[in-house]
């Protein structure tokens, strides 16, 4: 007879367990929206009790904000990380800051798919549109102080309207870039927001891109 292979045993910690259950519930929204996140579904996923799940958040609804809000920021964090490999050149954070946007895994069919779950709920609920809209802000915010940082002059009026057009360009690309990853070349999402960004805002971007990106061998 075959002796018995225990697991050995692990006591997660209350943030381990929270980061299960908003993986558990990401994956119930991409898979089949926010209706598809059912306590008993997400329960199943993350491999813990119902009542479990109440015990780290109020709702069902606190829990599905939560995945939102940490699908979000992760992204900008993401792309937020990238400033610290660079240097001090105001024009190659900027460039570092959107080729981390419009690249894996930010740009990813995933993490669309996962937030296209979630657009329907957005409109009806106001706490979830509260949780949109700050992240919103706080990228939108990033991208201005990266602006606001070129050796320019600008108002700030002028660096809000800049902000609000280049994150409309990211958005674009990064939505099309990852759901039809197939129908562009190499970079092309790449080349084609640095060129787009640098239009707007009078600067070469492309001369400035993060490696592994080759400016020298960019599409025409």
């Amino acid at each position: 007879m075959q002796p018995t292979v225990r697991r050995p045993f692990r006591r997660e910690t209350e943030e381990t367990r929270r980061a299960d259950l908003i993986a558990a519930t990401q994956v119930l929204v991409a898979e089949g929206g926010t209706a598809a996140a059912t306590v008993r579904a997400i329960a199943a996923r993350a491999g813990v009790t119902a009542g479990l799940i109440r015990h780290y958040f109020q709702s069902k609804e606190d829990l599905v904000r939560a995945a939102y809000l940490a699908l979000m920021q992760g992204m900008t964090v993401q792309s937020a990380e990238a400033l610290e490999t660079v240097g001090a050149g105001p024009e190659e954070r900027l460039a570092a800051f959107i080729a981390t946007s419009l690249r894996p895994p930010v740009m990813e069919a995933g993490a669309v798919g996962l937030w296209a779950g979630y657009m329907h709920k957005v409109q009806s609920d106001p706490e979830l549109l509260a949780v949109h809209e700050a992240v919103y802000l706080d990228y939108r915010g990033v991208l201005q102080s990266l602006i606001a940082a070129l050796p320019r002059d600008a108002t700030l009026a002028q660096l809000r309207a800049e902000a609000i057009a280049c994150n409309a360009v990211i958005d674009g690309l990064w939505l099309e870039g990852s759901i039809l990853a197939h129908a562009f070349a190499p970079a092309e999402p790449l080349v084609i927001g640095l060129r787009s960004i640098g239009a707007i805002l009078g600067l070469d971007l492309l001369a400035h891109a993060p490696p592994p990106f080759d400016p020298g061998k960019a599409l025409p």
